[in-house]
């Protein structure tokens, strides 16, 4: 397939550049792929779409204080972005720079912390935090929150809050899992009432996710790496699930992908563990696990608008994505939520 396949027009203005002023006060497209069919409704009515003994499985990853910045030992100004934390002293990370740095060149950010380039490999740099404190305390102190690229504003202190789920707890995304930022305790308990089983994955969401597809034919696109973990009792939940007649519902399209990595390791079955994955879902793709996906909405000719049209229908997905313009949804990171019943 094409890389135009999956281009669609979207008005500047429909990007969100800011959350609703409640979480749960958001809008909601519901797109039935079996029947073609879609509704209007409210994020609030998503538990009108679920029923006792579904699994809804969260992403509880963690965003990160990622972006940093300083200068080269030459003076020049740079802006480094965590891609990974490796260690209590090294990170991977990408480099903005009128100049790339040389390999052991040395670099200071934030006026505190002196690093040395120790590899490049591609896009992204091997950097050792030349400094007494862990990479994650020093993040935290003078890092900054890394909202995505087409949010055309600095970071808050609101959104130190807003760009976080409610239930983020493993540290080491770079990106928010979007679909969850939607929920806020009030919905969660409200679920858990309803006898909606609660399961969570870990994937620490990559830079990658914002980087453009850059070549014609899509076969052609390597994919980032992202690291993933299933809990045994996640895993318990869906087995239960799955013999009791459950839905298997992803939070969003990196629960999906943490889920289908783990299965695809395993001739289609879901085993605990971690692990790295690159897994690139494009239409065609046979899914092993969810029945059904709640997703923001995503950008054009991206790998995530290329997996929500494997879940659903490439057609489908088009129609309701001219749909939710004409409609005038807000897209993206801080946009409306989508739910979608897979086309079995």
């Amino acid at each position: 397939m094409k890389i135009q396949d999956f281009d669609y027009y979207l008005p500047a203005e429909l990007i969100a550049q800011f959350p609703a002023e409640q979480r749960t006060s958001s809008r909601l497209l519901y797109l039935d792929s079996i029947n073609n069919q879609w509704q209007d409704t409210l994020f609030s009515n998503l538990p009108n779409y679920l029923r006792a003994g579904d699994v809804m499985v969260f992403n509880d990853t963690q965003v990160i204080k990622a972006r940093l910045f300083g200068k080269k030992d030459s003076g020049g100004k740079i802006e480094v972005m965590v891609e990974r934390v490796l260690d209590d002293r090294h990170v991977l990370a990408a480099i903005r720079a009128s100049h790339a740095p040389k390999p052991d060149s040395k670099l200071f950010l934030a006026d505190a912390i002196p690093v040395t380039v120790i590899a490049r490999e591609q896009e992204f740099y091997t950097l050792r935090f030349e400094h007494e404190k862990p990479v994650t305390e020093l993040l935290e102190c003078y890092g900054q929150l890394p909202l995505p690229p087409y949010i055309a504003r600095p970071a808050t202190a609101a959104d130190e809050a807003r760009y976080q789920t409610v239930y983020a707890r493993n540290s080491g995304a770079v990106a928010a899992p979007t679909a969850g930022l939607h929920f806020d305790t009030g919905m969660m308990d409200q679920l858990r009432a309803m006898g909606i089983i609660i399961a969570y994955v870990t994937l620490h969401v990559g830079a990658g996710t914002f980087q453009p597809v850059r070549v014609e034919n899509i076969a052609d696109h390597t994919m980032h790496s992202e690291t993933f973990h299933i809990p045994q009792a996640t895993v318990d939940a869906i087995a239960h699930a799955k013999t009791t007649g459950g839905r298997i519902l992803a939070v969003g399209t990196t629960s999906l992908r943490a889920l289908e990595a783990c299965a695809s390791l395993h001739q289609g079955r879901l085993v605990a563990g971690h692990g790295d994955t690159q897994i690139f879902i494009t239409p065609g793709y046979r899914f092993h696990v969810a029945e059904r996906l709640l997703t923001n909405f995503h950008l054009p000719c991206s790998t995530l608008l290329m997996l929500v049209s494997a879940f659903s229908d490439r057609d489908n997905i088009q129609r309701a994505y001219q749909h939710a313009v004409a409609a005038q949804y807000r897209f993206f990171s801080y946009g409306d939520a989508m739910l979608i019943e897979r086309s079995l």
